[in-house]
């Protein structure tokens, strides 16, 4: 693995000699690994103008349809919206759905990499939006589908393409929906990684205590409680059990809590008898919030090229929280560009 994660205090000094121009200019030299569950977000847009009269349901007239990258994928383009090289691995069936998240994935330039079998089925969200002629379009049906279990075989080919691909890398994201991809195998293999240095950032749902080892730990407030096992019902009984946890987690280094409209919470720790830094980072800018959707995929990416990218946690914390914020004032699962991101911090600095 070309880089190795970054300490919170001694050694990170000169790594906060980076300015944040320097730390962006690098991302597009950088690529990463992004290991998760790939989803096909699939768009069916229509106009409604009666009820049936099968059954009390609006009639759909369908208009037109689009596939986009969901789940790891939207982290995947998150990274190539900063200007990272980017490797997707996860599972992609030879399926209708597949098909167009291949083909969504090479107009994006990224590397998708998935074990080969016509036996697999692509997890797909289907959302179905409708409205009358003059009004706005609204999610009346989700439907998912997918592969809820993997074959030994196809666990074992994953571990594989993960060997294969990491070392070509300079950090890598794991993004865990609970689709199933992020099996015990697997996990074994991204905390192996993380055992010889590599910068490994997770993003995980459900299965967050399976991740300790990893560099770095990105969950929401509620995920961070289940993790600690505990309730923080203010913010200094907050401080507390994140300095606490990190503690307790021994070879994670860092452990970066978002918060939504209260900002992050960084503590970082340089090693064994480390208390930790902790870092409170308030939300930025006074933009009302449009849209979350999407935005903790931004947070792990940016968190993540950052890292590579050689800057400190408190340092790639703070970009992430600028980047969480520009995509919140967005609609949709979209991403942040690089341009917007350097525009933020410039303006913001002005």
């Amino acid at each position: 693995m070309p880089l190795t994660a970054p300490a919170s205090n001694a050694s990170a000094a000169s790594a906060e000699g980076l300015s944040s121009q320097a730390l962006l200019s690098a991302f597009p030299r950088k690529r990463v690994l992004v290991v998760g569950d790939i989803v096909a977000d699939e768009y069916i847009y229509g106009e409604t103008d009666r009820v049936s009269r099968e059954a009390p349901v609006l009639i759909v007239r369908y208009e037109s349809s689009e596939i986009m990258l969901g789940g790891a994928g939207n982290a995947a383009a998150n990274l190539r919206a900063l200007g990272a090289e980017v490797c997707l691995l996860g599972i992609v069936g030879c399926d209708e759905m597949g098909r167009g998240v291949r083909a969504r994935a090479a107009e994006m330039g990224i590397d998708l990499v998935s074990p080969e079998s016509n036996l697999l089925l692509t997890e797909t969200k289907t959302r179905i939006l409708a409205g009358g002629r003059n009004t706005r379009r609204q999610q009346m049906l989700r439907i998912d589908r997918g592969q809820r279990a993997l074959p030994a075989d196809i666990e074992q080919a994953l571990c594989a393409l993960l060997r294969r691909e990491a070392p070509r890398c300079d950090a890598i994201l794991v993004s865990d929906y609970g689709a199933g991809v992020l099996g015990a195998p697997l996990i074994a293999e991204v905390l192996a990684l993380a055992r010889t240095g590599a910068i490994v950032c997770v993003d995980s749902r459900y299965n967050l205590p399976a991740f300790v080892g990893a560099t770095v730990l990105k969950p929401n407030e509620a995920e961070f409680e289940a993790l600690a096992q505990a309730h923080a019902p203010d913010e200094a009984t907050l401080r507390d059990l994140v300095r606490h946890t990190l503690r307790r987690l021994t070879s994670t280094k860092a452990l970066l809590v978002t918060r939504g409209s209260s900002g992050m919470m960084l503590c970082a720790s340089s090693g064994a008898g480390d208390e930790g830094e902790l870092v409170t980072i308030p939300p930025h800018g006074t933009h009302e919030t449009v849209d979350v959707t999407g935005a903790g995929d931004t947070v792990a990416a940016t968190l993540a090229l950052a890292l590579a990218a050689g800057a400190s946690f408190p340092q790639a914390a703070r970009l992430a929280n600028v980047a969480g914020a520009l995509k919140v004032r967005k609609l949709g699962t979209v991403t942040v560009s690089l341009a917007e991101l350097e525009r933020e911090l410039s303006e913001s600095c002005s």
